[in-house]
């Protein structure tokens, strides 16, 4: 998938997620401070087995096929 694809993709999720006033006051955060995406992903995940996240990322596809 291209850059621009991703982009699209991305903001596309954010929005139908969070609504557009929402989705741009995520990016906002974002910006604004730093932000260390494996640190925060590993405290996300942290008190889930791989097996968990892994059943939640395929009932996902399955609730949301493309």
């Amino acid at each position: 998938m291209s850059d621009t694809a991703i982009m699209e993709v991305g903001m596309r999720s954010l929005v139908d997620s969070l609504g557009v006033v929402d989705a741009e006051r995520f990016i906002t955060r974002l910006i604004r401070e730093p932000f260390d995406y494996t640190k925060w992903q590993r405290n996300l995940f942290s008190n889930m087995t791989i097996d968990e996240i892994s059943a939640e990322a395929v009932a996902y596809c399955k609730a949301n096929p493309r």
